[in-house]
């Protein structure tokens, strides 16, 4: 029974280090903060059975805790425009946003902070 339970710890470890590796690999990358100050630029696509979707791009400035700026493109992945002044945390990574998520203004570095209130 203890051989057992050993082979199924051991199991579940290399499925969690896997997956937390797979997490790294594909969604990491450095964190970044912006704040939404405009509506985006309006687009309109077609999926493949031709139904027409709308989103809003977003091309401004990010910076990193240390107060670095970047340029950060990404999408809002809405058919409305993002919230105007909200925070947003941006994982980039390789020229690529690879996600965001709003943030509170508390939760921004004090250098990357700085920097939005400019």
């Amino acid at each position: 029974m203890k051989k057992f339970l050993t082979i199924v710890v051991i199991i579940f470890a290399l499925i969690l280090g896997a997956w937390f590796t797979i997490e790294k690999v594909f969604r990491g990358g450095d964190a970044y903060y912006t704040q939404i100050t405009s509506t985006g630029t309006y687009h309109e696509s077609k999926t493949d059975s031709g139904e027409i979707i709308g989103d809003y791009s977003y091309d401004q400035p990010g910076y990193d805790a240390n107060g670095h700026k970047i340029r950060l493109k990404f999408n809002g992945n809405k058919t409305r425009p993002l919230k105007r002044n909200a925070y947003l945390e941006v994982t980039y990574r390789n020229g690529d946003v690879r996600s965001w998520k709003q943030v509170a203004e508390k939760d921004i570095p004090k250098k990357a902070l700085v920097q939005l209130k400019k």
